[in-house]
């Protein structure tokens, strides 16, 4: 049986109220069926596409004629395509691209742009999701099933023109209840709470450079966190409330966890830090299910020891699944966000891995990537816009931070 004729109006100019109206009631006695409709508006320019099913009595040169009569009244411009197609169903989007740019230029656009048309991916459809502090866009793809192997197809070109790229799969895992588990320190703060501890020991320095060794994986971290604690031994206890005090969150983290928190999601926090700043900082955001380190303090001193098991590189991935397990959360709805190499293992068992300003290595093992200093950046990556952020603070009656001067 051959497919029904069809006929494809598209109008463009500027928008106005009862533009759709006008276009759909020419329509009304003719013997039609709408098989496709989509409709936009960018900056007060509209753009609405609809594809009309001819049955037999229906005279396709006529409605072109009534449709070009309203687009002039309207002024807007009318195109028509005539043609005998399939309307079962349109092209399914089956990737998503996120790009973050501070700022997002046009050559880094087009780059991307051309790098996807060149492994055969198709670009369907182009939305902002956020304008300040960063600018990020969702590109839905078709063409390409291979989240990785797209990624890795961009990855060169948003590395040279200085942009965030993140490639997802399309479907219901993007929807409904997930977990987000969030490394410490350089993540969901700017610090790292050993070396604060180190400095009111006189140990900084040699402290951090352990530090750094380990966060880029040249050293096992449970080894170089004995090193680091047997630093410490002598310090009274009360120098955690004085690192209490000095901890600063990363910007961007209270907006993140508030608005995953409304939307549902379980948040926790898993770090090769401190149980002793862990928890108040855990506290202060909501936050419940947390995972760290405990240093043993005797005689109001610290021994330079960690009581327990070391929350190590293995010990973040297990808590990731014992969160997820505990909620009742497949892993293919779970986010890990981390920056250092002991990140590593939670970030490859996550449905979605995120290196956070993330060492060279993290980087290329994650599925995204975020380099601007703002941790709500993350929120973009998950399909949530700027604008449902503010609306949802203004409802709630929370300030949303100013943007920052560029």
């Amino acid at each position: 049986m051959d497919p029904a004729p069809t006929l494809l109006l598209t109008l463009a100019g500027p928008d106005r109220p009862g533009v759709t109206a006008a276009l759909f009631g020419i329509l009304g006695d003719d013997d039609v069926e709408v098989a496709d409709i989509e409709q936009v508006v960018v900056r007060g320019r509209l753009l609405l596409g609809v594809l009309l099913r001819l049955g037999d009595r229906a005279d396709a040169a006529a409605i072109a004629d009534r449709a070009e009569v309203t687009a002039t009244s309207l002024g807007m411009a009318l195109d028509v395509v005539p043609g005998s197609a399939e309307t079962g169903g349109r092209r399914r989007s089956s990737l998503r691209v996120t790009v973050i740019g501070s700022p997002l230029r046009p050559d880094a656009v087009a780059a991307l742009a051309r790098r996807a048309a060149e492994v055969g991916a198709n670009i369907d459809r182009i939305a902002r999701v956020a304008a300040y502090p960063v600018t990020a866009i969702e590109l839905d793809v078709s063409g390409s099933d291979d989240a990785v192997a797209l990624r890795a197809a961009l990855s060169d070109s948003a590395a040279t023109c200085g942009v965030d790229v993140a490639v997802q799969a399309v479907g219901l895992d993007r929807r409904g209840r997930h977990l987000l588990v969030m490394d410490v320190d350089s993540t969901l703060i700017q610090d790292e709470v050993i070396e604060l501890l180190a400095g009111h020991a006189g140990q900084e320095p040699a402290v951090a450079d352990i530090t750094a060794r380990a966060m880029r994986g040249e050293l096992d971290f449970a080894a170089s966190l004995h090193a680091r604690v047997a630093l410490l031994a002598g310090l009274p206890a009360s120098v955690l409330d004085a690192v209490r005090e000095q901890v600063r969150l990363t910007p961007g983290a209270r907006t993140l966890v508030r608005t995953l928190q409304r939307l549902g999601y379980r948040v926790a926090l898993v770090s090769g830090g401190f149980t002793q700043v862990v928890e108040p900082v855990a506290a202060d955001l909501g936050i419940t299910d947390l995972r760290a380190n405990e240093l043993e303090v005797v005689d109001g001193r610290l021994t330079g020891r960690v009581v327990g098991p070391v929350v190590d590189r293995e010990g973040k991935a297990q808590a990731l699944l014992d969160f997820a397990a505990l909620h009742a959360i497949p892993l293919s709805r779970t986010i890990a966000v981390g920056d250092g190499a002991n990140d590593l293992d939670m970030i490859a068992v996550a449905g979605l891995g995120i290196a956070f300003n993330a060492k060279p290595v993290v980087r290329q093992a994650a599925d995204a990537a975020v380099s601007t200093p703002y941790l709500d950046s993350v929120l973009y990556l998950l399909g949530i816009t700027r604008e449902e952020i503010e609306e949802a603070d203004a409802r709630d009656g929370v300030a949303t931070p100013a943007p920052p001067v560029r």
